[in-house]
């Protein structure tokens, strides 16, 4: 009976006889492992990334937007704000305006928030400090706004006047002094409509004042947790529902209520979908090279038995059984498999670092992902040499010893 330690031995003896065939042999699953490894951290990474940029916009948040005018008062803010779950709230009214600055005028998003927008949005400061509900005419600006938007950069205490159109179709144009220029969060793809870069943010008082109503557009939510986002954001949901007169049969029909609530959860999911979808793309290619890989593995041993018939005549006449040469062959195979794997695991982490570096990705490589590397290229050492090795188990030795 060949022992495990002796069929290793034999076998590593086999491989290092053969130097050129066993790189050969190695090559395709080198290759189908460092695409496997490389495409699963690409896909971890991106979906990492998109979670970071979804993070920046907001922590743990919750967007209610009204779909009419006159829906939301400070009866409906109280509701919020009093909901088990909630850790901060700010009203929110928008508007496109005029807004001018050393002569040059652009469109630009204004909204109107109190003091608690700052924790909620999640966002830090260039420059300045943010609004607080006793502040009037002054404004905190997003960095697109402060140095892209207009001719020359925008600083703090700088005035910028802004033109408002009142629904009456009056216009009011009031002048603001810049308090604080809010740092760009470089998010180049989560677009999730709450972005601060390219927004101006005033007192929400002094814009319903200039705009003469007393009604709020949404709100802008931070839940206590992540893990409590869902449930909270229900119910909110459920508890303005009810104060507004929806009937509990609609809760589920947003046509049917006349505003509309998202969270982050729900953006995080649409984006873990494009990421999962990309990795599969991406693993399934992969999977072709170390289709391919086996396949060639499987030639090549073939190639082997026909090549070592003499010497499996040999061993058989010794009194090594069919199992134990069938033992050799596999343990070979899988010799051959579990070097791929090595090299493969190495070479698809450190093409995964570069593809990351240049795509400004962060690297994501779990634990996980190495054993995949291994028991990938073991499984395909097992599978694409286990018929060569039969083939060889099944030789009857007279006629193996017979041949030239």
């Amino acid at each position: 009976m060949l022992s495990l330690a002796q069929a290793i031995r034999i076998s590593l003896g086999s491989i290092g006889s053969s130097k050129l065939r066993s790189a050969l042999t190695t090559l395709g699953i080198i290759i189908g492992v460092a695409a496997v490894i490389a495409n699963v951290s690409l896909g971890a990474s991106f979906n990492q990334y998109f979670n970071d940029e979804i993070g920046a916009v907001g922590s743990n948040f919750i967007v209610i937007y009204s779909q009419n005018i006159d829906v939301f008062f400070d009866k409906e803010l109280e509701i919020i704000r009093t909901t088990p779950g909630v850790d901060g709230v700010s009203p929110i009214n928008q508007q496109m305006a005029k807004v001018t600055y050393m002569s040059v005028s652009r469109q630009i998003d204004i909204q109107g928030v109190t003091e608690d927008y700052d924790e909620v949005a999640n966002f830090n400061l260039d420059s300045g400090t943010f609004l607080t509900d006793k502040d009037r005419y002054v404004a905190v600006i997003g960095a697109d706004v402060a140095y892209e938007k207009f001719d020359k950069n925008i600083s703090i205490k700088n005035p910028i006047d802004i033109t408002f159109r009142r629904e009456d179709g009056g216009v009011v144009t009031q002048s603001f002094i810049v308090k604080g220029v809010i740092q760009d969060p470089e998010t180049t793809f989560a677009q999730t409509g709450v972005e601060s870069e390219v927004r101006i943010f005033i007192p929400i008082d002094t814009m319903n004042e200039i705009l003469d109503r007393d009604d709020y557009g949404g709100f802008f939510v931070k839940a206590q947790s992540l893990e409590i986002v869902r449930e909270t954001g229900d119910e909110i949901d459920r508890r303005l529902a009810r104060s507004l007169g929806v009937p509990g049969r609609d809760l589920d029909n947003d046509d049917a209520k006349p505003y509309v609530v998202f969270d982050q959860i729900e953006i995080l999911e649409q984006t873990n979908q494009l990421s999962t979808a990309l990795t599969s793309l991406l693993t399934s290619v992969a999977l072709i090279s170390l289709l391919v890989g086996s396949i060639g593995i499987m030639n090549i041993m073939l190639v082997t038995v026909a090549e070592r018939t003499r010497e499996i005549g040999l061993l058989k006449s010794l009194g090594f059984s069919e199992k134990d040469v069938l033992s050799l062959f596999i343990i070979e195979s899988m010799i051959v498999g579990l070097i791929g794997g090595i090299f493969g695991t190495a070479l698809g982490m450190g093409t995964a670092t570069i593809a990351n570096s240049f795509l400004d990705l962060p690297n994501i490589f779990p634990l996980s992902l190495i054993f995949l590397g291994f028991f990938v290229s073991l499984l395909v050492g097992l599978v694409a040499g286990v018929y060569p090795a039969r083939k060889a188990a099944r030789m009857d030795p007279v006629e193996a010893l017979r041949k030239e």
